[in-house]
C-alpha cells in the first residue's frame, strides 16, 4: 500500500525525524514486526539454553554444529542473492513504470491521425482524448488506492465532470452499467 507522507518529511527536523519512522501505516516496521519478534524470542531461547542449560561437553557439541552450520551458509554467497534480488525487484519497477498508460503519447498520435482544423476535427480529437483520459482513470482506480478513494463509483467520476474538474468524460457519456 503507498502511503505519503511528503508533508510530514519536508517539516521534519533532524531529532525528530525517529517519530516519522515510527508511523504506523506503510512503514517497514509493519511489514517486519513479526519476523523480529520471532527472531528474537528464539535467539533468546537458544542463548538461554546454551548458557544456562547445556553441560560442558554439549556445549561443545553445539559449537561444533554452529561452526558446521555457518561453513555451509559461507557456500551461498549473500552479495550475490541480494544483487540478484534487487535486480528482480528493479525489473519489476521499471517494467510497471514502463507499461503506464501515457495519454500524451496516445494523444500525439490522435492529432496527427484526425485531420481538420474545423470544429468537427477539433471536437472529434477532444471527444477521443476524453476516452483516453477515462480509460486511464479506470485502469489507475483498480491500481491505486489514492485514486480508488477518490473516485470510489462512476457516479464520483460523473460528479467531478460536473463540480468543475478538468472533463474526464467524453461529452456523449451516458452512464451504463459497469
Amino acid at each position: 500500500m503507498t502511503v505519503t507522507y511528503s508533508s510530514k518529511v519536508a517539516n521534519a527536523t533532524f531529532f525528530g525525524f525517529h517519530r516519522l519512522l515510527l508511523k504506523w501505516r506503510g512503514s517497514i516496521y509493519k511489514l517486519l514486526y513479526r519476523e523480529f519478534i520471532v527472531f528474537a524470542v528464539l535467539y533468546t531461547a537458544i542463548s538461554l539454553v546454551y548458557r544456562l542449560l547445556l553441560t560442558g561437553v554439549q556445549k561443545r557439541y553445539f559449537e561444533k554444529l554452529s561452526i558446521y552450520c555457518d561453513r555451509y551458509a559461507e557456500q551461498i554467497p549473500v552479495t550475490f542473492v541480494l544483487g540478484f534480488y534487487v535486480t528482480l525487484v528493479v525489473n519489476r519497477w521499471w517494467n510497471q513504470f514502463v507499461n503506464l498508460p501515457w495519454p500524451d503519447r496516445l494523444m500525439f498520435l490522435i492529432s496527427s491521425s484526425v485531420h481538420g482544423s474545423d470544429e468537427h476535427g477539433r471536437l472529434l480529437r477532444r471527444t477521443l482524448m476524453r476516452y483516453v483520459n477515462l480509460t486511464s482513470l479506470l485502469i489507475f482506480r483498480s491500481v491505486s488506492t489514492a485514486v480508488y478513494k477518490r473516485f470510489p463509483t462512476m457516479d464520483h467520476v460523473v460528479e467531478a465532470e460536473r463540480t468543475g474538474m478538468k472533463p474526464i468524460l467524453p461529452s456523449s457519456f451516458e452512464m451504463q452499467s459497469f
